[in-house]
């Protein structure tokens, strides 16, 4: 660590903080080290301030439109990038920060650290989506918007000084389509920070008078799987009889409209319960209260090499998990998981009635995977890999 760190700035499109735990996470590591530091980030539900400081640390929001399609998105990043460079200016000017660390997706924001480093600002990439793979996966095309995509990921490793991975998948893409060198590329992987972890009492009428809690937490898009789950759950209720168990899917996205309907459709209304986005504390207790939790992402090459936050933060409550067999997804649950043939609807159905059937099962699988966040997948862990990218960037 340097002996008087310097100021940082973080910029990110996707969510405001601090909504978007693994940048809120950094944050404050990079703030009880000793930094000064300023988020620039999108305003959204509940945080439409344009500039506040939270627990010390100072932030920036920008108004964003979101897009659906390919044209859209050109206009969206470009409103954004006049947004993130406007506020990255008056951080500037209050802090005269020494490193940008710009976290995608887009994978646009080294425009704006590419200005910055003309006053030697050191630029970090913090590798969130594998934006490629996540353009192919929702436009089924290799077209014109798929090279810009690619473009702009090659030119975004070309400028960074320093590449912050989350998890090894990503760092091999670094080192290979990025061409970073491997002292310069750090895994600094997105993992529950046990000290912030409170398991609730039981609360029994979360389960709306069940005996068993399903949780899932996440986005709510096409490659999210959801109607892959609304599938499996319907399926389940001919495997077995389901008045016991309630399914609460938490969280928004492009597809919740949509999924509402198709369980309408299925007769999974009194079944499947839709909260929409929750505080953190209302996660807390369904996760407390919960049997299990479950990740029907689909098999995409996106979602083949990612690292999926919600299945460490079950871990993190002691919740065996149900999900398809992918790469990242096994490394994170290891053996506190049953997995699923990928995108086998039915089969993920036998793996719920497996599991809603036997406690200790569910007893064993959510020990291991507690287990293995006190052990190897905590944010203890992690914070001495970021500290050590952002001392490799400074000292670059």
């Amino acid at each position: 660590m340097p002996n008087n760190p310097p100021a940082v700035c973080i910029i990110i499109e996707n969510l405001p903080v601090p909504i978007d735990r693994r940048v809120w996470q950094e944050a404050r590591t990079l703030r009880d080290a000793g930094y000064r530091v300023s988020v620039v980030c999108p305003k959204g539900v509940g945080f439409r301030k344009s500039r506040e400081t939270l627990e010390g640390i100072d932030i920036y929001r920008y108004w964003l439109w979101e897009a659906s399609r390919p044209l859209g998105y050109l206009l969206e990043y470009l409103l954004a990038l006049i947004g993130q460079f406007h506020l990255t200016l008056r951080a500037y000017a209050r802090t005269r920060f020494r490193v940008i660390q710009a976290c995608n997706p887009p994978d646009t924001i080294f425009l704006v650290a590419l200005f910055f480093k003309l006053f030697g600002v050191r630029f970090i990439f913090d590798h969130h989506d594998l934006n490629p793979e996540l353009y192919e996966t929702k436009f089924q095309r290799h077209d014109f918007g798929y090279k810009l995509v690619c473009w702009a990921e090659r030119l975004t490793y070309r400028t960074a000084d320093v590449a912050m991975a989350t998890n090894e998948s990503y760092r091999e893409v670094a080192l290979g389509r990025g061409g970073m060198r491997p002292e310069r590329t750090f895994v600094v992987r997105s993992c529950p920070d046990l000290t912030r972890i409170r398991i609730r009492p039981p609360q029994p009428e979360l389960k709306d008078g069940r005996r068993h809690l399903v949780v899932y937490l996440g986005v709510m898009a096409h490659q999210d799987g959801l109607d892959l789950l609304l599938e499996a759950v319907a399926t389940l209720t001919r495997l077995r009889n389901c008045d016991d168990t309630l399914f609460v899917l938490i969280g928004s996205g492009p597809e919740l409209s949509r999924l509402k309907e198709l369980a309408n459709q299925k007769g999974l209304n009194g079944l499947v319960k839709f909260t929409g986005r929750l505080p953190d504390d209302d996660v807390a207790a369904y996760f407390s209260n919960a049997a299990f939790g479950v990740a029907p992402d689909r098999a995409t090459p996106m979602n083949d090499k990612s690292t999926m936050n919600k299945i460490m933060e079950y871990m993190a409550f002691g919740l065996p998990v149900v999900l398809y067999d992918l790469t990242e997804g096994r490394r994170s649950a290891g053996d506190a998981a049953l997995y699923a043939r990928r995108d086998d609807p039915e089969d993920f159905a036998q793996q719920l009635k497996t599991l809603l059937e036997s406690e200790d099962l569910r007893k064993e699988l959510g020990a291991r995977g507690r287990q293995r966040i006190e052990e190897v997948l905590n944010w203890e862990h992690e914070e001495r890999a970021l500290l050590a990218a952002y001392e490799t960037a400074l000292k670059s």
